[in-house]
């Protein structure tokens, strides 16, 4: 008998399946961003006041001579902000960003050795031009390749990470330089901060939408492009720009709006210690920049996508000026009210630098906004820079005795408000007709 051979069970061979399509990538360029601007702003805008200490303990300099070198390192980085488009475009973002960090590492060094004061401008030009091209320009131009719809709210959550880069490092300088002195805590912050931007330089901000065969705001491939730019915008090449009536008064708006804003926060610690106690008043400043994020995160969430941004913008003035006022009128003791003002000028803290370049993205054509953003942040930075000076002169009393809450603060809290209101002013009068 002959048995039926029975062919064994092979498994079926699976059908070939599609990879599976990649994640959208602009989720870790927002995470990288907001790492960078911790670096950026943590060190280069909330850093030098520490730096300005430091030094004076070491050497012994006059404070002008510290200060002037402080003013220096804004004014030199605003400048830098002005041609930063040039320098991407030359360079690229990355390897601009990396060479950033590098200036900064070695500014930061040059401020704790300089043994002569030309030395330490030459480290505050370091610091000033490196710093910027991880602050809101250099933020701007990491993450607008990536999003168009949800650039607010992806620009909100990498702004944030200037708020904390201020919570993080202002104690953080103080522990190291107590621990390990001046010049060894800027060389360990230094090799730390240069490391991790290196490495988010090759392998994220390296990466564009088209090198991974992505859209901005991950949307499927072939989908029709939907901008946000009003149709009302044109070209503005070369000088056509400065004839623009929509970038001069943003560029005022934001440059005003942040002169009052520096000059309120410069010094209002100082007015809060004779109300609060030290304590409280690091407390208080402390709210001040919870309410920052969180001001800047909501409007992000709840602005609509066709929205009239200069329109938002005023309003997030106005709640400034509010707590300006509050602030104004409150004195010794009344904790409710002087919280009260902290919280509603906070809040507009972050707006004031990530709105007016969302204002940017929909006034202005592709090509434009870099340019335009980069240009205002440039001339804020420049204006704010002389701020602290500035609004020095209006604390002082007439009796010479230090201005408090309650008294001598009246043309303080008034240029304040004045300045937010011609913010408003320029704001609103660059609106352009509905499309």
């Amino acid at each position: 008998m002959t048995l039926k051979e029975t062919p064994m069970d092979t498994p079926a061979t699976p059908a070939l399946q599609p990879p599976a399509p990649r994640a959208f990538f602009g989720a870790t360029v927002v995470r990288a961003a907001f790492v960078l601007a911790i670096f950026g702003w943590g060190i280069g805008f909330y850093s030098p006041a520490i730096f300005l200490h430091a030094v004076l303990a070491r050497t012994g300099w006059a404070l002008p001579l510290v200060s002037a070198a402080v003013t220096f390192h804004f004014l030199f980085g605003a400048g830098v902000v002005a041609c930063l488009p040039r320098i991407h475009a030359r360079l690229g973002v990355a390897a601009t960003t990396a060479a950033g960090a590098t200036a900064l590492a070695l500014g930061m060094a040059g401020w704790a050795l300089a043994a002569q004061p030309w030395q330490l401008f030459a480290a505050a030009l370091l610091t000033g031009g490196g710093w910027v091209t991880m602050g809101a320009a250099g933020i701007n131009a990491i993450i607008s390749p990536w999003f168009a719809r949800g650039r607010p709210m992806a620009l909100a959550k990498a702004y944030n990470g200037a708020s904390l880069g201020g919570v993080i490092f202002s104690p953080l300088w103080g522990a190291l330089i107590a621990a390990l002195g001046f010049t060894a805590a800027t060389v360990l912050v230094g090799a730390a901060m240069l490391a991790i931007v290196v490495c988010l330089c090759i392998w994220v901000v390296a990466q564009t939408p088209e090198r991974l065969g992505q859209r901005p705001d991950g949307d499927a491939p072939g989908a029709p492009a939907r901008s946000l730019t009003s149709a009302l915008a044109k070209p503005l090449p070369g000088r056509l720009l400065w004839r623009d009536r929509g970038f001069l008064t943003l560029a005022a708006a934001m440059a005003l709006s942040l002169f009052a804003q520096a000059g309120l926060i410069t010094h209002l610690y100082s007015l809060l210690v004779f109300a609060m106690g030290a304590q409280g008043a690091g407390l208080a400043m402390a709210l001040a920049t919870a309410c920052a994020i969180g001001g800047r995160t909501v409007v992000a969430k709840c602005m609509p996508a066709n929205a009239d941004r200069r329109l938002v913008a005023s309003v997030s003035y106005a709640v400034q000026i509010a707590g300006s006022l509050l602030l104004a009128f409150s004195a010794e003791y009344q904790t409710a009210l002087i919280l009260l003002g902290v919280v509603l000028f906070g809040v507009g803290i972050g707006n004031a630098t990530s709105l007016p370049p969302l204002v940017a993205q929909v006034e202005f054509v592709k090509e434009d906004a870099p340019r335009v953003v980069a240009l205002i942040v440039a001339m804020s930075q420049g204006l704010w820079a002389l701020a602290p000076a500035s609004f020095a002169l209006l604390l002082v009393t007439s009796t010479g005795a230090p201005a408090h809450l309650g008294a001598g603060t009246g043309l303080y809290f008034g240029a304040t408000v004045l300045l937010q209101l011609v913010a408003i002013a320029c704001m609103l009068g660059g609106r352009k007709p509905a499309d």
